[in-house]
């Protein structure tokens, strides 16, 4: 049995069809099952991961869990991180972020901080253990959407930012392979997963007009004005204002490089930002 948080997300999703696929007892938490829609072979259940006396038959019988911020922040994954060990879990896979670093570099911003504090949980839990650090999601382009469809504009204060987007299929794909290892292959990795190829801001912007089969530009606004469009109930102002500044810094270099974690941890090459353009078109017409 493996244990999903975050389960309707977008890499949580993808990974509870991957493990189906691969013939693996999946049991997907998360808040609301009536609305989840995720497959039926699935067992999906309700949880409240900051509850840490309703965890335990959650975890019951679980092998290996998927652990992701995503689905309540730090403090709720450290509950369900303890609840696992206390379940008897093995393995831990974490949606980490590229941003960690295991370096001094790690406490200069939000995104860093608040992952590096779970991983360093998750080494002192005594369960063997994966990091897969996602660099920027191409899914954070889904904060474009409304703006693309209702004025073909984006506003951005780093048109000129790089990136190397990765398609939260592949996040889902390396998780699912590492929750599924039987020879220890993946024990103690942190791999760093990007996507293949650096683009810019206003590249991923023109690959979406592209899909959409119409143009789409990108309008330059201040780091204050970006920081107030991004901040809200889990990213705090000043948080958002160190992204936008770290976002500012990679317009003369990418932050990371390209990595071949994709193509070595499943075989397969990483799929284009174009290729999640077009198969998330819709969402911007």
């Amino acid at each position: 049995m493996i244990v999903v948080t975050g389960a309707t997300g977008n890499i949580g999703r993808s990974l509870v069809g991957r493990l189906l696929q691969d013939g693996a007892q999946v049991r997907a938490l998360t808040r609301d099952p009536s609305r989840a829609g995720l497959p039926a072979e699935a067992e999906t259940v309700r949880a409240d991961l900051t509850d840490a006396s309703g965890l335990a038959p959650l975890l019951g019988g679980a092998e290996a869990l998927f652990l992701n911020l995503a689905a309540g922040g730090e403090r709720s994954a450290v509950v369900v991180l303890d609840a696992a060990v206390k379940a008897g879990v093995r393995r831990v896979v974490l949606n980490s972020s590229v941003a960690v670093t295991d370096s001094p570099a790690d406490e200069t911003n939000f995104i860093a901080r608040m992952h590096a504090a779970v991983e360093r949980a998750v080494r002192a839990s005594g369960l063997e253990w994966t990091f897969v650090r996602g660099s920027n999601y191409a899914t954070n382009a889904l904060g474009w959407a409304a703006s693309i469809r209702e004025t073909g504009v984006v506003r951005d204060a780093h048109p000129g930012a790089q990136g190397v987007p990765v398609h939260e299929a592949d996040l889902a794909d390396v998780a699912a392979v590492a929750l599924l290892d039987r020879t220890g292959a993946h024990a103690g990795q942190a791999y760093v997963v990007t996507g293949p190829e650096v683009l810019t801001v206003a590249e991923q912007v023109a690959e979406i007009g592209r899909a959409v089969g119409r143009e789409v530009r990108v309008e330059r606004i201040s780091e204050d004005a970006a920081a107030e469009a991004i901040a809200g109930p889990h990213l705090p102002k000043a948080a958002a204002r160190e992204l936008i500044a770290m976002f500012g810094s990679t317009v003369d270099r990418p932050a990371w490089p390209v990595s071949d974690a994709v193509e070595r941890v499943t075989g397969r090459p990483a799929r284009p930002f174009a290729q999640w353009a077009r198969e998330h078109a819709a969402d911007f017409s």
